[in-house]
C-alpha cells in the first residue's frame, strides 16, 4: 500500500509539472502571435515590415496585420493618389477579436505622419473617402490627414463602418466633406476636425461638411466623443443626424461652424451649428455635458427636431446665433413618406433636461416648459443671472476674431494639446474669482468643488481644468428622476469615472471634488435634482494603452440600461504590459518587462496604474526609456521588432518551474 501510494503521488507531481509545462508552452505561443510591423516613407512593400525594413504604405501593413498586431507608422507625408477601392483610399477592413485583441494603427512615438490625398483618383458615380474603417476592435492614434477632394459626393476624410473602435488624436482638415464620421458604437478621443469644406455638394454649398459625424446607427453599442474639438467646418462642428442609438459627448469644444476658407466665407447652405444633437425619430437621448461652443454661425446647442429630450449638464455657450435651441418634433411615416411636425411639447421622460449650463448672452429658442415641456433649472437664465465679462478669466482669443489665416498657433484654444493630448489648459471661459456663476448650480453627479456645482463647463477651483480623459467608459443616456452615485475628481488632468446606479428619487452621490484651490472648501456630492444620469454604452476597463501594450479588458454595455460606469484601472500583463486608463479606482502596481534600452520615448497618455519595467517600446537597442502617463511611469524599456516578443515574463515563468522541479525532485 504504502509503495503504491508513493507511486500514486509521483503521478500526481509529473502530471502537475507537465501541466505546467504544457501551460507554459500555450503561454509562450499565444505571445509569439502578436507581430509589429513599420510603415516609413523610405520603406518598400516589398520590405519584411520590420524596423529595419519597412514597407512604404500604410495599406500594406493593414493588408498584412492581424488581431493582436501593431503597424507602426513613421512620420513624414504619404500621398495617396490610387485608392485601394473606388470607394476608399486606404481601407481597414480586418478586424481585431476584443478589447485586448486589437489591430492597433499607431504613429511612432514622437512622429506625425500625414496622409495627403489631395491627388487622389476618385470616383465620378459615389463616394471616395481617405480612410474607410470596416473592421472592428482597431485602434487608430496619432494620425494626421487632410485634403480628399470632391466631384458632386462630398468625400469624408476618416469614415468608419466598425464598431468597437477607438479613434484616438487624429487630425482630419481641409476635406471637402466631414472630417470624422465614426459610425456608431466607437470612441472619438483627443481628436480635432477642423477647416473641411463641401462647395460643390448637391444639396448645396457647405451642406455636408461637418466636423464630426455619427448618423444612422439604429442597434448595437453607444458612441462617445470625449476631449475633441471642431472648429470652421462648413456645416456643422457635430452632428447626430438619424442616429437612434445615445451618443455621449463631453469636454469638447466647437467654434466656427458654418464658415469656411479660415473663417472669411459663409457658405449658402451650411448650417452652422456647434453642436448639433439629433434628430431621432425614436425618441432616444443623447448626453451632453461640459462642453463648450463659441462663435457659431447658427446655434451653440441645437437639438434639431429629436422626437426625444437630450440631457445637457454644464454646458457654456458664448457668441453664437443662438445659445440653445431645443426644437423638438414628431415623426411618422404613413404609407413609407416621412412626415414631421415641428415645435412639439415633449412631456415625461421625452422631455429635454437642462441643468447648470451657461449661455453668453442668454439667447435661447424653444425653451419654454409650458409651450415646449423642457424642463430648464438653475441655468443661467433660470437663475436671472446675466454673465458679462467679468465673470470670467478670459473671453479674448484669437478664434473668437481672427478670420483669414490659420489660427493653430495663435490661438491658446485651439493651439497645440497638451502633453497627455487633453485640451489645452487655458483660461479662456473659465469663470474667475467672484463670479455670478460660482456655487450656483445643482447636483448633477459631475465632479465639484464648494457647497455646490458651478455653472457651465468649468468648475472653479477644481485642479487641472477642463476634466479630460483617455480611452474609458462613460457613455449612455439620461433619464427623468434620481441620480447616478459620483465618484469625485480624479488629480490634476480629468475625472474619475461616474459609479452607481440610477433609482427612482435618487441616490446620494458619493465622493465630491478634489481639493479646493483659490477658497472654496471640497463638499461631498449630495441628491441630485431634477433627473439622473444613467450610463450605458461603450464602458472600457482600463483606458487608453499604453505603448507597445494591450488596453485594459472591457466591452459594450447595452444601450439604455442603468449601469453606472466605474472605470477600475489598469491591469498589468504578466512582464509588465501596461493596461493604462484615465480615471482608475485602485490601480495595480506591478513589476517585471525587460529592462533594456535607449529607443524613442513613449506618447504620453492618461491614467493607468504604475508600473516597473513596462511593455518594450519600439526601436530601442539599448539605455533606457522613460514613459510618462497621467498617474503611469514606466522605466526600463526595450524593443521587439516583428515577430519578437518581450522575454521577461517567459524568464520569470521558466525560473518559477525550475524551482517548481528541484522541489519536487527533492521530495522523492
Amino acid at each position: 500500500m504504502k509503495a503504491a501510494r508513493r507511486l500514486s503521488t509521483k503521478v500526481k507531481r509529473l502530471s502537475l509539472l507537465f501541466a505546467l509545462v504544457f501551460g507554459l508552452g500555450l503561454f509562450a505561443a499565444s505571445q509569439a502571435l502578436a507581430t509589429e510591423y513599420y510603415v516609413a516613407t523610405t520603406g518598400s512593400d516589398s520590405n519584411p515590415g520590420t524596423l529595419a525594413a519597412p514597407f512604404a504604405t500604410l495599406q500594406k501593413g493593414a493588408d498584412t496585420a492581424v488581431a493582436g498586431d501593431t503597424v507602426w507608422i513613421r512620420g513624414g507625408t504619404y500621398k495617396i493618389t490610387t485608392p485601394k477601392t473606388s470607394g476608399a483610399g486606404i481601407e481597414l477592413s480586418k478586424s481585431g477579436t476584443s478589447d485586448t485583441n486589437r489591430i492597433k494603427y499607431w504613429a511612432y512615438p514622437g512622429e506625425t505622419p500625414l496622409f495627403d490625398f489631395s491627388n487622389l483618383q476618385i470616383s465620378t458615380s459615389g463616394y471616395t473617402f481617405g480612410f474607410v474603417i470596416s473592421g472592428s476592435w482597431v485602434h487608430l492614434k496619432g494620425i494626421e490627414e487632410c485634403c480628399v477632394p470632391m466631384n458632386s459626393y462630398a468625400n469624408n476624410g476618416f469614415a468608419s463602418d466598425g464598431t468597437n473602435n477607438i479613434y484616438e488624436l487624429l487630425n482630419a482638415h481641409n476635406n471637402q466633406g466631414s472630417g470624422i464620421q465614426i459610425g456608431g458604437g466607437n470612441q472619438a478621443i483627443n481628436c480635432d476636425s477642423h477647416d473641411n469644406y463641401d462647395p460643390t455638394s448637391p444639396q448645396g454649398d457647405g451642406q455636408n461638411a461637418d466636423g464630426f459625424g455619427v448618423h444612422g446607427q439604429t442597434s448595437g453599442p453607444s458612441t462617445i466623443i470625449r476631449g475633441c474639438r471642431a472648429w470652421w467646418n462648413s456645416d456643422d462642428g457635430y452632428d447626430f443626424i438619424n442616429q437612434e442609438v445615445p451618443v455621449t459627448i463631453e469636454n469638447s469644444w466647437a467654434f466656427g461652424a458654418g464658415f469656411a476658407n479660415y473663417g472669411t466665407t459663409r457658405p449658402s447652405s451650411g448650417n452652422g451649428n456647434g453642436f448639433k444633437m439629433g434628430s431621432s425619430k425614436t425618441g432616444i437621448r443623447h448626453l451632453i455635458q461640459n462642453n463648450v461652443a463659441w462663435g457659431n454661425k447658427a446655434n451653440g446647442f441645437y437639438a434639431n427636431h429629436s422626437s426625444g429630450g437630450n440631457t445637457w449638464y454644464n454646458n457654456t455657450s458664448f457668441q453664437n446665433g443662438t445659445q440653445y435651441n431645443m426644437l423638438a418634433s414628431t415623426w411618422s411615416e404613413p404609407n413609407g413618406k416621412g412626415t414631421r411636425t415641428d415645435g412639439v411639447k415633449l412631456t415625461g421622460d421625452k422631455a429635454h433636461i437642462l441643468r447648470n449650463n451657461v449661455g453668453y448672452p442668454n439667447k435661447n429658442e424653444y425653451m419654454d416648459a409650458a409651450t415646449y415641456g423642457v424642463d430648464s433649472q438653475f441655468n443661467a437664465w433660470d437663475l436671472n443671472i446675466t454673465p458679462k465679462a467679468s465673470d470670467f478669466l478670459s473671453i479674448t482669443d484669437p478664434s473668437v476674431s481672427g478670420t483669414g489665416q490659420a489660427i493653430e498657433t495663435t490661438s491658446p484654444a485651439l493651439g497645440p494639446r497638451q502633453a497627455d493630448g487633453s485640451l489645452p489648459n487655458v483660461d479662456f471661459l473659465k469663470l474667475a474669482a467672484g463670479s455670478q456663476m460660482i456655487d450656483k448650480g445643482t447636483n448633477v453627479q459631475l465632479p465639484f468643488v464648494g457647497a455646490a456645482p458651478d455653472l457651465g463647463a468649468y468648475e472653479y477651483g477644481a485642479t487641472g481644468g477642463t476634466p479630460t480623459g483617455g480611452v474609458t467608459g462613460a457613455g449612455g443616456t439620461t433619464a427623468t428622476g434620481g441620480a447616478t452615485g459620483a465618484a469625485g475628481a480624479t488629480g490634476t488632468g480629468g475625472k474619475s469615472g461616474s459609479g452607481g446606479t440610477t433609482g427612482t428619487g435618487g441616490k446620494t452621490g458619493g465622493g465630491g471634488a478634489t481639493a479646493a484651490t483659490g477658497g472654496k472648501t471640497a463638499s461631498s456630492s449630495a441628491p441630485g435634482a431634477g433627473g439622473s444620469l444613467a450610463t450605458g454604452g461603450v464602458t472600457l476597463l482600463g483606458g487608453t494603452p499604453g505603448i507597445g501594450g494591450d488596453t485594459g479588458a472591457g466591452g459594450v454595455t447595452e444601450t439604455g440600461g442603468t449601469s453606472g460606469v466605474v472605470d477600475t484601472g489598469g491591469a498589468v500583463a504578466p512582464g509588465g504590459a501596461e493596461n493604462g486608463g484615465s480615471a482608475v479606482i485602485g490601480g495595480v502596481i506591478a513589476t517585471g518587462g525587460v529592462p533594456g534600452g535607449a529607443g524613442v520615448t513613449a506618447p504620453v497618455e492618461t491614467g493607468g496604474a504604475v508600473v516597473t519595467g513596462g511593455t518594450p517600446q519600439p526601436g530601442s537597442t539599448g539605455g533606457t526609456t522613460t514613459s510618462t502617463e497621467a498617474g503611469q511611469t514606466s522605466s526600463g524599456c526595450s524593443c521587439r521588432i516583428a515577430g519578437r516578443q518581450a522575454t521577461g515574463s517567459t524568464g520569470f515563468a521558466l525560473l518559477g518551474l525550475l524551482v517548481f522541479a528541484l522541489r519536487l525532485r527533492r521530495r522523492r
